[in-house]
C-alpha cells in the first residue's frame, strides 16, 4: 500500500522536534499512560516497513512526531513461493536495525515502548518463524505477526475517530475497505455497529505479481486484473448485503495519492468526498502507463507507482459495483490504530469490547441459542469476574472473553445434546467474532467447551498446547463460568445481584432480594468443584434473609 506524498515528506526526520531522555517512562502494556511519553509502531508490510513516532499524552491523545519508509521485496518473496529468501530477511534487518537508531534519537531504548507487526506477507511466509527469530536475535524487537481479526480490530480504533467526526446524517450502511499490498480489509458499519469484518487475499501487490513476465498488451493486461478483482468483489457485495445506498469510505495509500492529485486543495487529514467519474478516469490514465511515467508526470516514488493502477482500478470497480457516485477519503491507517491502541495500554476500549459482545449475540441467533438465558449468564459471569477481581488476577481482556462464552457456552445444542460442549467449542473456533483473533477464539471455546463435565486435561490438545498463563486463566474464566450456571439454574434470571465475602476458609456468594435459593445451592455445590481446585477454597450460598 502506498503512501500520499505528504506522508512521504514526512519520512524526513521533523525539524524542532525535541529529543526525549532515555529514562522517559517505559509504556505499561497492562496500562494506561500515566504521563506523557514517546512510542513508535513498525508496521511490516508487502512492500515497505514503515515506522511513525509519536507522543501520547495522558489522556489518550496522540501526536506523531515523525513517519519512515524503506521498501523491501517481502510480498514478492511470500506471495509467489511462499518463502521469505535470505537476502530480503537480511534487508529487512537492517531496515529494523536504522529505525533502531532512530529511536535511540527519540531516546526509546526500551523495546515495551515499540509495538512491531507483520501482516499478510509475513504471516503467509513457510519460514515466518526464522525471519522473526532472526529480526529479534538482531535488533532486539519482538515482531507480532497479526492475523486478519487483529488487523481489523486496529482498523476500526483508526477509522473510527473519523467517521465519529463526519457525522454522516443518514442511516446508510458505512462501508470501509482498504487495500493493502496482499490483502483488503473489509469492514461494515451501521449506526456505529460493526455488521461484518472480513479480510480478502485481495491486494495491489499480489495482483501485480499474477500479470509479472505477461507479454499482453495494456488493455490485455487490464482484462486480465479486471478478471481477478471482479472474483472477489462479487464476495465483498455478498457481505456487504446492500439493501439501500451506502456510503463507501476508501483507506489506504494509493487512494491518499489519488485524492492529494485529484483535490489540491484537501488537508489530507479530514474525512472528503471524491466524485467517483474523477476516480475512473485518472485509475484509466494511470493504467496507460508503466511505472517510470507515473514516476515522472506525478512526482511518485516507484515504490507507489508499483501498486498504484492496479489498486486504483479495484477502488473504481467497486464504487461500480455499489452504483456510487462519490466515495470518501480518510487519511487513517494501519499505524495510526496501532498508535491508539497504544494510547489505550492495550486495553480493549468500551466501543470496541460492545462491537465484539454484538457479533457473538449474532453468532448465537444463528445457532438458535436461548438468548435471555444467555444473556442472564453472562451478566452474572461480569458480576463474578468484578468481585473476586482480587482472587482470579486477570486481565480486563479476559473480562471480554468470559462474557462472550457465557453468552456461547449451549450452541452446541444446536447441533446436538450430547457433547454440546465439545460442539460449542467447535463452533467458536470456527466461526468470525469480530475483534477475536484465532487465539482469543481458542480461549473463548475453550471457556466454554469446559462449562460442563471434565476439568481441563492436559490429554485435551487445544488446551495442552497454551502457554502456562493461558492455561491457568482458561481454568480460571470456566470456574466462574461454571457459578454463574449455578447461580441461574431455574434459567429464570430471578438472580441479578450478588456479593463475594471471604469468610475464613471459604467463598461466600450473598444473594440480596431472593428469599429461597435452594435450587441454586443445589447446583452450586455440584458446579463449585473447579473453582475449589483452582483457588482452594470451597464456596457457599447465601440469602440476606440467612441467619
Amino acid at each position: 500500500m502506498a503512501d500520499s506524498p505528504t506522508t512521504k515528506k514526512q519520512a524526513t526526520r521533523k525539524k524542532g522536534v525535541k529529543k526525549r531522555s532515555a529514562k522517559s517512562p517505559a509504556t505499561k502494556k497492562s496500562g494506561r499512560v500515566r504521563r506523557s511519553e514517546v512510542v513508535a509502531v513498525i508496521d511490516i508490510g508487502a512492500i515497505s516497513i514503515r515506522m511513525a513516532v509519536a507522543e501520547i499524552h495522558a489522556g489518550g491523545s496522540v501526536r506523531q512526531l515523525d513517519s519512515l519508509i524503506q521498501p523491501v521485496e517481502l510480498g514478492r518473496d511470500s506471495f509467489n513461493q511462499r518463502f521469505l529468501t535470505r537476502g530480503t530477511i537480511e534487508k529487512s534487518v537492517e531496515i529494523l536495525r536504522r529505525y533502531r537508531r532512530t529511536l535511540l534519537e527519540y531516546g526509546i531504548e526500551s523495546t515495551d515502548r515499540v509495538r512491531v507487526v507483520a501482516t499478510s506477507a509475513v504471516r503467509e511466509a513457510s519460514n515466518r518463524l526464522a525471519f522473526i527469530d532472526r529480526v529479534y536475535v538482531a535488533t532486539g524487537l519482538d515482531v507480532e505477526v497479526m492475523d486478519e481479526a487483529e488487523v481489523n480490530r486496529i482498523t476500526f480504533m483508526g477509522v473510527m475517530p473519523h467517521l465519529h467526526s463526519a457525522a454522516f446524517e443518514d442511516p446508510r450502511k458505512i462501508v470501509v475497505v482498504e487495500m493493502g499490498g496482499g490483502s483488503t480489509e473489509l469492514l461494515v458499519i451501521r449506526g456505529g455497529n460493526v455488521l461484518h469484518s472480513e479480510s480478502f487475499r485481495l491486494g495491489a501487490l499480489r495482483l501485480q505479481e499474477t500479470l509479472r513476465g505477461s507479454r499482453a498488451t495494456a488493455s490485455a493486461r487490464r482484462g486480465l486484473l479486471e478478471s481477478h478483482i471482479k472474483r472477489t468483489l462479487m464476495r465483498m457485495a455478498d457481505q456487504v448485503r446492500v439493501d439501500g445506498p451506502i456510503h463507501l469510505v476508501a483507506l489506504g495509500g494509493d487512494m491518499r495519492f489519488a485524492g492529494h492529485c485529484l483535490l489540491p486543495d484537501w488537508d489530507g487529514v479530514s474525512l472528503t468526498r471524491l466524485d467517483t467519474a474523477d476516480l475512473r478516469a485518472f485509475a484509466d490514465k494511470v493504467l496507460r502507463m508503466d511505472e517510470d511515467q507515473i514516476v515522472k508526470q506525478y512526482g511518485a516514488s516507484f515504490l507507489d507507482a508499483q501498486t498504484l493502477g492496479p489498486a486504483l482500478l479495484t477502488y473504481s470497480l467497486l464504487t461500480e459495483r455499489f452504483s456510487l457516485d462519490e466515495v470518501y477519503l480518510c487519511e487513517a491507517n494501519l499505524r495510526d490504530g496501532l498508535l491508539r491502541d497504544m494510547a489505550s495500554g492495550g486495553d480493549w476500549t468500551s466501543e470496541f469490547r460492545d462491537q465484539t459482545i454484538r457479533s457473538a449475540r449474532a453468532l448465537g441467533r444463528r445457532f438458535d441459542y436461548d438468548e435471555s438465558y444467555a444473556n442472564s449468564v453472562a451478566e452474572l459471569s461480569r458480576r463474578l469476574f468484578t468481585e473476586l477481581a482480587d482472587e482470579h488476577k486477570l486481565s480486563q481482556r479476559f473480562e471480554v472473553l468470559l462474557y462472550v462464552a457465557s453468552l456461547l457456552h449451549e450452541i452446541g445444542l444446536f447441533i446436538n445434546v450430547q457433547s454440546n460442549h465439545k460442539h460449542a467449542f467447535y463452533i467458536i473456533r470456527n466461526s468470525e467474532l469480530f475483534g477475536l483473533s484465532k487465539s482469543e477464539k481458542n480461549l473463548v471455546g475453550l471457556i466454554a467447551r469446559y462449562y460442563r463435565r471434565a476439568f481441563p486435561q492436559p490429554s485435551h490438545e487445544v488446551y495442552r498446547n497454551l502457554n502456562r498463563d493461558d492455561r491457568v486463566a482458561v481454568a480460571k474464566a470456566a470456574a466462574l463460568l461454571r457459578l454463574a450456571i449455578a447461580l441461574n439454574d431455574t434459567r429464570s434470571g430471578r438472580i441479578r445481584e450478588i456479593r463475594c465475602l471471604r469468610e475464613e476458609k471459604r467463598l461466600v456468594i450473598v444473594v440480596p432480594d431472593v428469599e429461597d435459593v435452594s435450587l441454586e445451592r443445589l447446583a452450586m455445590q455440584k458446579a463449585s468443584g473447579l473453582f475449589q481446585e483452582i483457588f482452594g477454597v470451597p464456596v457457599l450460598l447465601r440469602t440476606t434473609s440467612t441467619r
